[in-house]
């Protein structure tokens, strides 16, 4: 396990403590969300959770929860979340998140929303002074808007790139498009996701503003848990 991903795992053991039996809990997407998927899973398989029902944020981890033998349950059947484990693609210091590398981002943020914990997992390299140092902002766009909506982002001021998968349009869960957005630092993220919020043909943004409950990260000396005030 090369050094990076030795991080995240880290991090998604100590995120998993807090993990008891008889909780719904939300399941993420991506590698480090996988990480925990699969250690919850060996919790379950030698007893010491039990009663656990996971609600999956993307085919992906539903599909890994499946093969774990994990008990699901769906948001219709259990609206309120006890608490919901997943990664980041960048955090600030104020513990505000971009997510969507993995395009799940609108699922995920529907989880988060209904969850009384959100606990994200990352590796230290995640952290950054503020957003947009080290990734760009995922938008996600229904098909009909797609040209209407990367001209307004652009006209913000971010450089706008189509997702493309397998040289065809990436598709989400949901059969909407992702336009990936550079906006270089951004330092008022609840300005822009207010005017992102406003646009009726973007479905979600990766700005996951005060969201964030507990951050768990993985660092080459210590775990680093940190509590949003």
């Amino acid at each position: 396990m090369e050094n990076t991903e030795k991080l995240k795992y880290d991090a998604a053991i100590e995120a998993v403590k807090f993990i008891k039996s008889d909780m719904i809990i939300g399941l993420g997407t991506g590698s480090t969300a996988n990480y925990a998927i699969k250690i919850i899973a060996e919790k379950i398989k030698d007893g010491s959770l039990t009663n656990i029902k996971g609600i999956p944020s993307s085919k992906g981890s539903e599909q890994l929860a499946k093969e774990l033998n994990i008990p699901l349950t769906t948001i219709d059947e259990n609206p309120i979340i006890d608490v919901t484990l997943d990664g980041a693609d960048e955090v600030d210091q104020n513990l505000n998140i971009i997510k969507g590398g993995g395009g799940a981002l609108l699922r995920e943020k529907i989880l988060a929303q209904a969850s009384k914990k959100e606990i994200i997992m990352i590796d230290v390299e995640k952290l950054s002074d503020h957003l947009g140092q080290k990734w760009v902002l995922p938008v996600e766009v229904i098909p009909f808007a797609l040209g209407s909506e990367k001209l307004f982002i652009e006209s913000l001021g971010a450089s706008v790139t189509l997702r493309v998968k397998n040289e065809k349009p990436f598709i989400t869960d949901e059969g909407n498009n992702i336009l990936d957005c550079n906006f270089g630092v951004i330092k008022k993220p609840k300005d822009l996701a207010a005017k992102l919020n406003n646009r009726a043909g973007i479905v979600e943004h990766g700005l996951f503003i005060n969201l964030c409950h507990t951050l768990v990260v993985g660092t080459e000396l210590e775990i680093m848990i940190i509590e949003r005030e």
